[in-house]
């Protein structure tokens, strides 16, 4: 019953005081709002990152010539300098190891354009040469017709399995299967379409076409940049099978005893670190903003509770005169600053998690609800309150009641 009342009380302060009550509990709002707001976008983001690396495989691993993310141009000399990673070294990884389910081979170009009729596409295609195995580690399904055949790789033939964004693109009305499109002046016949994966970050996973490695070998040359996903037997295994390619890979590109490797090894853990190293400062903004605010919405709360004490101490002294004890005094004070503390975090938490999906929503990603970051955010300004209501509460406890009822 005391902390019943103790809520009707904190709310009637709120309504008496309505501009003082309103510009603390903004303060409040604005802190909970900035940091729940932040938390949530980043949230969406990472959980539709997180989707789309989740494709690489937890068995899966991608050898590359670069890393994933290249900071400033002292970096990309380092690694422009390394030797290329060509198909010829991803054919000697296949014989030189055992443990590794299958080893795809990739190599590609961007900014194609790709021509059917009179109709093309925008010039930002990527096109993919791609061995059998590179269609089963990247988990790329077939929709509708089929995948390349051994046949089709020992006679380089001219076929091509399409993206959902090419489809839509160049084929409205008519099934793609068994057209012929032309891929930098060469003509390829559609024989499959992949199935939709969607968009990252605004970047589309479907605007591309995988041909045959030899075809792209043919049209583009053998010695061309690539890369390798490797998969691993079981995630058990990924360690024992990273290990047996990272040192078949040092053999096959005569990388001196001692030396660092001469290529980058890419998990799906990796990539998520490093996504998170780039989010963790405008964590740390948000966080410093919330604080900043937290800490003066702290101090209006006790200042509004300093001028409550004030206006009812004849309340209080009547209270103590008919024996009400110093905890119940304290604990009413404490409870009335949660409760203002609350109100105004309950509502930055909800404008903050509608104001990040909205963000979300506007960056083509997942929408989320932070519920750690809702707990937190509830915990702190309970915290806030506690912390900024106690000293009001010890000085209305501490009143002496003889004086307090003389006071007018």
């Amino acid at each position: 019953m005391q902390i019943k009342e103790s809520i009707i009380m904190a709310l009637d302060s709120v309504k008496t005081n309505k501009l003082r009550s309103s510009l603390t509990l903004v303060g409040i709002g604005i802190g909970l709002f900035s940091i729940i707001i932040v938390m949530t976008a980043i949230g969406a983001v990472q959980k539709t990152v997180e989707d789309a690396f989740s494709s690489i495989g937890t068995n899966n691993f991608i050898i590359q010539k670069y890393p994933a993310v290249r900071m400033g141009p002292g970096h990309w000399r380092q690694y422009r300098n390394r030797k290329d990673l060509t198909a010829e070294q991803g054919e000697r990884l296949k014989r030189l190891t055992i443990l590794p389910k299958a080893i795809g081979i990739e190599l590609s170009s961007g900014g194609k354009t790709i021509r059917y009729e009179n109709l093309s596409t925008n010039p930002n295609v990527r096109v993919v040469g791609s061995d059998l195995d590179n269609l089963i580690t990247n988990d790329w399904k077939i929709e509708s017709g089929r995948g390349f055949t051994a046949q089709d790789m020992d006679h380089t033939r001219f076929y091509t399995i399409v993206g959902r964004d090419v489809v839509d693109r160049l084929f409205t009305n008519i099934d793609p299967i068994g057209q012929k499109i032309k891929i930098d002046g060469h003509n390829f016949e559609i024989i499959g379409l992949f199935e939709k994966k969607g968009s990252v970050l605004g970047s589309g996973q479907d605007n591309f076409v995988a041909i045959p490695l030899p075809a792209y070998q043919r049209m583009y040359g053998k010695d061309e940049n690539g890369s390798f996903t490797i998969m691993a037997a079981s995630p058990e295994l990924m360690e024992r099978t990273m290990d047996e390619v990272i040192g078949a890979l040092r053999v096959i590109r005569k990388v001196p005893i001692g030396s660092d490797n001469d290529f980058e090894i890419i998990t799906n853990d990796q990539l998520i670190d490093q996504f998170n190293d780039l989010t963790k400062y405008f964590k740390l903004g948000a966080a410093v903003v919330a604080f900043i605010a937290l800490l003066a919405a702290g101090v209006g709360i006790m200042n509004i509770m300093l001028v409550s004490v004030t206006e009812r101490t004849r309340e209080i002294g009547i209270r103590k005169a008919i024996g009400a004890r110093k905890s119940i005094i304290r604990s009413q004070f404490v409870v009335e600053a949660v409760v203002l503390s609350q109100i105004g975090g309950i509502a930055g938490i909800i404008l903050g998690v509608i104001g990040g999906n909205i963000v979300a929503v506007a960056i083509n990603v997942s929408v989320v609800v932070p519920i750690d970051w809702i707990i937190i955010g509830l915990t702190v300004t309970t915290f806030v309150g506690i912390v900024f209501g106690v000293y009001p509460a010890v000085k209305a406890s501490n009143l002496d009641p003889i004086e307090a009822l003389r006071y007018e």
